[in-house]
């Protein structure tokens, strides 16, 4: 199992760390699938489109209106309930095949890590499973 270790800058920030979970492929690896796994309770994993950064604001704006931070039926004590559901509503892990040592993602997809509760030091597993070249 592999780390991806993620340094986030701000509250709420989506981080396409597609080019790192791509570096990890063993070249050894002939297909199967990338298991990706988030854990912590207020971030999430998504997989959306990279080629334009409007997209990311678009999904953070949309989130904060539909889930605000300052809602007042929240009662965490921590205050961060807004960063909990956020995470819930996104998903903590992805699976992706790969095939010929590749992602098999679409044309304009990217892999991002999703912050709700920042700027943190964060972590994502990551695991191959599949057949290995003998």
């Amino acid at each position: 199992m592999d780390k991806i270790n993620i340094r986030t800058n701000s509250r709420s920030e989506m981080i396409d760390f597609t080019r790192q979970l791509s570096n990890l492929i063993p070249k050894s690896f002939k297909s199967g699938v990338c298991h990706v796994f988030c854990r912590h309770t207020t971030a999430g994993l998504t997989i959306n489109e990279n080629a334009d950064p409007a997209v990311r604001h678009d999904l953070l704006a949309a989130a904060e209106q539909f889930v605000p931070w300052n809602n007042p039926v929240f009662r965490h004590l921590e205050g961060n309930s807004a960063a909990h559901l956020k995470a819930s509503l996104m998903g903590f892990s992805q699976t992706i095949p790969v095939e010929a040592g590749r992602l098999c993602l679409g044309t304009w997809q990217g892999i991002y890590f999703c912050e709700f509760d920042g700027p943190r030091n964060r972590e994502v597993l990551v695991q191959f499973i599949g057949d290995y070249h003998a």
